[in-house]
């Protein structure tokens, strides 16, 4: 049986969790709890059940090094973060491609007709609807953003259980998928880096988090 939670016991999480630029670097994640992260990254929602991401746990001292001169997001934290992550989104994820074809049998969608009639629907969406299909980096956008939907659901499930994360984009792209393409992850002509986030658990007190009102940025149109 499904078990729900209050929201006066998930609102002291959120309000709990900031950006993390000093960990503690005596205190690691166990393997249990890392575990548990991933797998939050792994049932996310994406467009269309897409699943356009990977994720690169990078936790090689030696390749931590190599990321520090072009990664000034997170240079102080690389020595004392428990564990990093790297999330690549795919390339070329057009809705004709074997990638998005793969993900469409994967929700059971397996008959010629049906499948025909998703592809359908799919080249509308990004030809007509989103104008996906206008160059690459359209398609490739597309892909990003989906992973920081995971990244979210990574960072708030690790708040709710004490351990502190950083989103970082501070990094030169180029140098960041060059470096981590030469340990033969990933094909650099089939995924790219979208984002990156730190994990571990806070060696000194962060400031208050300052967050706008609510009536600033919610509008309900009734």
């Amino acid at each position: 049986m499904t078990t729900f939670f209050t929201p006066a016991q998930i609102l002291p999480a959120y309000q709990y969790r900031k950006s993390c630029r000093h960990y503690d670097p005596s205190r690691k994640i166990s393997a249990e709890d890392f575990n548990y992260i991933l797998e939050l990254a792994r049932l996310s929602p994406s467009s269309v059940g897409s699943e356009p991401w990977r994720f690169l746990v990078v936790q090689n001292p030696e390749l931590r090094q190599k990321l520090k001169p072009f990664s000034w997001g997170m240079a102080a934290t690389l020595d004392t973060a428990s564990h990093i992550v790297v999330i690549l989104a795919k390339k070329n994820a057009r809705y004709d491609s074997p990638f998005m074809l793969d993900g469409i049998k994967r929700r059971g969608i397996t008959e010629p007709e049906a499948i025909g009639k998703t592809l359908a629907k799919y080249h509308s969406f990004q030809a007509d609807d989103a104008h996906l299909l206008d160059n690459e980096r359209t398609l490739f956008d597309w892909c990003s953003k989906q992973t920081y939907i995971a990244l979210a659901n990574m960072m708030t499930g690790a708040a709710l259980i004490g351990i502190d994360s950083c989103p970082i984009e501070g990094f030169n792209y180029d140098d960041m998928n060059r470096t981590l393409a030469a340990t033969g992850a990933f094909d650099p002509a089939e995924w790219g880096v979208s984002v990156a986030v730190t994990f571990g658990y806070r060696a000194k007190d962060i400031a208050p988090k300052a967050r706008k009102a609510m009536e600033d940025v919610v509008t309900w149109l009734e």
